[in-house]
């Protein structure tokens, strides 16, 4: 019982609290109330006493005390005093900061900043790494893994897999078969379901094609994801029988808005899916990303059970019907929801038997062969194959935008420190007058936490509006943003945290230095002189901690620059200018197997004919796109071995590929007609790939035999150039060409390149002219040039140096904001001295080297202390760097030199203040 009173009473504190803040006209209308009753009542018992009126009015007043002195007792009681008292500070510190505008506007400038850049990159790292899927409950999701040895049993895969440190691999993609087995086998998680991203499929809605992103899914994909459609249903068990059970398909909402205009009858409308009719079912709600990854939002899905009549494939060595049948190409990825009561552990070791049963009975394994082992991983997120790429990338953003706020901070420190020792006079009255220690630190923290919020909310604007720079950095400059950047409450709630730790941390030091302030020596007329050294002597170090910064970050811009420079200016072997890309996908529904290599030859043929058209190819894969192919290269002679035979980059090209990029040919010959699907298959090789195998021998006329399932032999009939394939980062490695007109199984996607010097825009139109003459329901996609693809392979480069200038900018601004307000603050306290210099004879210019001396001496020690921060930093980035070292001496001679005239540069104007001062009034000065 004395439990629940104490209780009860310790909770009913915190209400009456709430409640006399909240309604203080009517607390203070009450208390007026009852002290006035108590004043009546005490009257009126005086004059009953035989008191008069007058007397006993007076009488009572006395023995009641002084109305306010009780007034302030009842607030004090409710735990009010504290709250005027912080009211009343803070509305001291906005008129002060009204008072000092300039003062105000460099503070919350420099804040804002640091604060909005640090809330930028927070942003974007939020929707790259933190980000879920837009299911419910993602948190109990588990994302399938397998691992095993190098020599494992897994030889064939269509999907994501890794290299694990030793002789390991690991992967996501699994069998249909398996997959399925595993789900009737299942017995330790809630269910579970597959899903693939297929790429990119030609959807013909109205009679117009176009591309679109495709995800194919189990039956049970949206029951388990527990995703309702805002529109209609999902894919359901019946959609995922028999194949061709189900021809429908769920959109996206962006499609439905673009091409039916949110039509409420969009239910039941036919559509083309690489010309297989199929029927909408549903629309996906806003944001659904997909089982995939967080970042992405697949524009059509459709059931398994269409992938052999939608997308058929013939990839598996075992020659199955459909992918649904192979049992040899691992390629769907599998994802399952935590049972509650069942930890991961116990689910991981249950489905490992399932696994091994189901390799078992899907595969010959053989007895030394050693089986996949299943891995659960937090599937909240999908694969996000993002997280991989971008992970150091961010992190490394967020490190140097986290200097960048740093040195705004200690700006702020140093201008509050500065502003403490011009108010050391009116801390001594107060002082003096009897406020305590705490007052007076209460009130300075008070105006730093206020700055501190003030750019806190300039950077979080700052930030909203640059919200979409990044995204648009991130993506292809023929593409739409990347993402669009969502201002949540974590981004609130981040830039709010940032920006009271900031002012109750650097605000905390210039505050504990008011409270220390001589009240003796502050009221004397030369007491302003009395600390002044001490201060100084703070707000150089925080000077040498700001250049210290401002040189780390400096060398970051200059190596991340230089970086981008050198692969700007790295010979690629291509004459990548007046290229114009476009590329096709033939739908294998309508173009099975070889068919589509008449259909990209006569296109080809076409797409020369045009007026403005100087030479015209096409790639299976095109140049500087990050992608490439691999495949064997066993030369004639060479023994081929039942595992880990040679290989080399391989490309399908037409006749043309040479001559239209610019890619020399040194011996024997390109392409040309005698190279049909009907003569022996040939091939170009690049040098590297000569000099690695036929080093001493002629290679025209050689043989080799590539490919794994069905090996051919090909004949060699030129030697051509080096060409950088697929990164610029990458030099030219071994490389064999071969033509597309003798591909076994034909083409169905290409790329073609075209040699104009007309602006691409007026090309397009005959171009989709030529392209309709073809086939009518084939869209053109990613139009763009060569050098724009070259600028995407960039990408990341480019983001890097854009973003680390614009932070070493940000860096010299605020160093020399710092450098300039220490300088005018010491020439300011030592205005006396410099008077006592110049009345004995020092000469003007002698008293201006001798502040540009001091401010070139902080700066001196600054750079030397940065350079020793950012040599091990450097260091860490060594892997994002190319063709420079992290110590590379250029890169740090420009930032001493920039920072060294920044530092003289800011404390010019101090300086010359110092030079022009007159003796007889700096006498007088204090």
């Amino acid at each position: 019982m004395r439990i629940r009173s104490i209780l009860a009473r310790f909770l009913s504190q915190p209400r009456s609290w709430f409640r006399a803040v909240s309604e203080r006209d009517r607390l203070e209308a009450e208390m007026d109330a009852e002290l006035s009753d108590h004043l009546a009542r005490l009257t009126e018992d005086l004059i009953r006493a035989g008191k008069s009126p007058a007397e006993a009015a007076r009488n009572a007043r006395i023995a009641l005390g002084a109305i306010m002195v009780n007034k302030e007792e009842m607030r004090a009681s409710l735990g009010l005093r504290w709250w005027d008292e912080l009211g009343a500070d803070l509305r001291y510190a906005v008129r002060l900061l009204r008072k000092s505008p300039g003062f105000t506007a460099i503070a919350v400038g420099s804040l804002a900043l640091g604060i909005g850049a640090n809330t930028a990159i927070f942003t974007v790292a939020q929707h790259m790494l933190l980000d879920k899927l837009n299911a419910a409950h993602p948190d109990q999701l588990r994302m399938f893994y397998w691992s095993e040895p190098k020599d494992g049993i897994v030889n064939e895969m269509w999907g994501w897999w890794d290299d694990l440190p030793g002789s390991g691999q690991v992967g996501t993609s699994f069998s249909f078969p398996a997959y399925e087995q595993m789900r009737r086998d299942n017995r330790s998680l809630a269910d579970v379901f597959a899903f693939k991203p297929y790429g990119r499929m030609t959807v013909t809605i109205g009679g117009e094609a176009e591309a679109a992103d495709a995800e194919m899914v189990s039956g049970n994909y949206y029951s388990t994801l527990g995703v309702r459609p805002q529109v209609g249903r999902g894919i359901q068990e019946s959609d995922d029988g028999e194949v061709g059970s189900g021809p429908v398909v769920v959109i996206s909402d962006r499609l439905w808005t673009n091409r039916f205009g949110r039509a409420a009858d969009v239910v039941g409308r036919s559509i083309l899916v690489n010309a297989a009719p199929m029927t909408v079912v549903g629309v996906n709600p806003p944001g659904f990303t997909g089982a995939y990854s967080a970042q992405g939002t697949p524009d059509i899905l459709l059931p398994f059970s269409m992938q052999p009549i939608v997308a058929p494939r013939e990839i598996g060595s075992d020659n199955a019907p459909s992918l649904l049948q192979s049992k040899s190409l691992w390629w769907v990825l599998v994802m399952g929801r935590a049972k509650p009561g069942v930890s991961t552990a116990t689910a991981e070791a249950e489905l490992n038997v399932t696994l091994n049963a189901a390799v078992r009975a899907t595969m010959p394994v053989k007895k030394e062969s050693v089986l996949p082992r299943l891995v659960l991983r937090d599937g909240s997120r999908g694969q996000n194959p993002s997280t991989d790429e971008l992970e150091r990338p961010v992190y490394v953003l967020m490190a140097l935008s986290g200097l960048v706020l740093l040195l705004a901070c200690a700006n702020l420190a140093n201008l509050l420190l500065a502003r403490v020792g011009a108010r050391q006079r009116e801390m001594g009255v107060r002082l003096a007058l009897g406020a305590g220690r705490w007052r007076i630190l209460r009130q300075t923290m008070t105006e730093s936490l206020l700055l501190s919020l003030l750019g806190g909310a300039a950077g979080l604007l700052l930030a909203w509006l640059v919200r979409n720079a990044l995204p648009r950095m991130m993506a292809d400059s023929w593409a739409p943003p990347a993402f669009a950047a969502k201002f949540s409450w974590p981004i609130f709630l981040f830039a709010a945290a940032v920006s009271i730790v900031t002012g109750f941390v650097f605000g905390l030091g210039p505050a504990w230095h008011a409270t220390r302030v001589q009240v003796s020596a502050s009221l004397k007329d030369s007491g302003q002189t009395v600390t002044h050294r001490r201060r100084g002597l703070g707000g150089k170090a925080i000077v040498v901690l700001q250049v210290a910064l401002s040189m780390v970050l400096v060398v970051g811009a200059g190596l991340f620059s230089r970086t981008l420079m050198r692969l700007q200016g790295s010979a690629l072997g291509i004459q990548s200018h007046n290229l114009l890309l476009f590329s096709v996908e033939l739908p294998e529904t309508r173009y099975p197997k070889a068919a589509g290599t008449p259909v990209l030859q006569r296109l080809e043929e076409r797409v020369k004919t045009i007026p403005g058209v100087e030479a015209a190819t096409l790639s299976y894969v095109p140049l500087m796109t990050g992608g490439a192919m691999n495949n064997r290269f066993l030369p004639e002679g060479m023994q081929r071995k039942a595992e880990g035979n040679p290989s080399a980059l391989a490309n399908e090209v037409g006749a043309d590929f040479f001559s239209t990029y610019g890619i020399g040919i040194v011996a024997g010959r390109g392409f040309d007609g005698r190279d049909t699907a009907a003569s022996r298959k040939v091939a170009v090789i690049n040098e590297s790939l000569a000099k690695k195998y036929f080093a001493n021998v002629n290679p025209i006329g050689k043989s080799f035999e590539r490919g794994r399932n069905h090996p051919d032999m090909v004949e060699i009939v030129g030697v051509c150039t080096d060409a950088k394939y697929y990164r610029v980062r990458k030099d030219a490695e071994p490389t064999f060409y071969a033509s597309y007109l003798q591909s076994d199984n034909g083409l169905h996607e290409a790329t073609f390149a075209i040699r104009t010097s007309m602006a691409g825009e007026a090309l397009l139109p005959a171009l989709r002219n030529a392209v309709r003459q073809v086939d009518a329901n084939l869209p053109m996609l990613d139009v763009r040039t060569q050098d724009e693809q070259i600028a995407a392979n960039l990408r990341q480069e480019r983001i890097f140096a854009t973003l680390t200038s614009g932070f070493g900018v940000l860096a010299l601004v605020l160093a020399c904001v710092g450098v300039y307000g220490v300088m005018a603050y010491s020439v300011a306290r030592r205005t006396n001295e410099i008077g006592i210099r110049l009345a004995l004879g020092a000469r003007p210019k002698q008293v201006l080297a001798l502040v540009l001396r001091e401010a070139a001496w902080l700066g001196v020690i600054g750079i030397g202390v940065g350079v020793g921060a950012a040599l091990p930093l450097a260091r860490l980035v060594k892997s994002m760097l190319y063709g420079i070292a992290p110590d590379d001496p250029v890169t740090l001679a420009g930032g001493m030199v920039l920072l060294l005239g920044a530092a003289v540069l800011a404390s010019w104007v101090p300086a010359r203040r110092a030079a022009g001062v007159e003796p007889m009034v700096a006498l007088r000065h204090e």
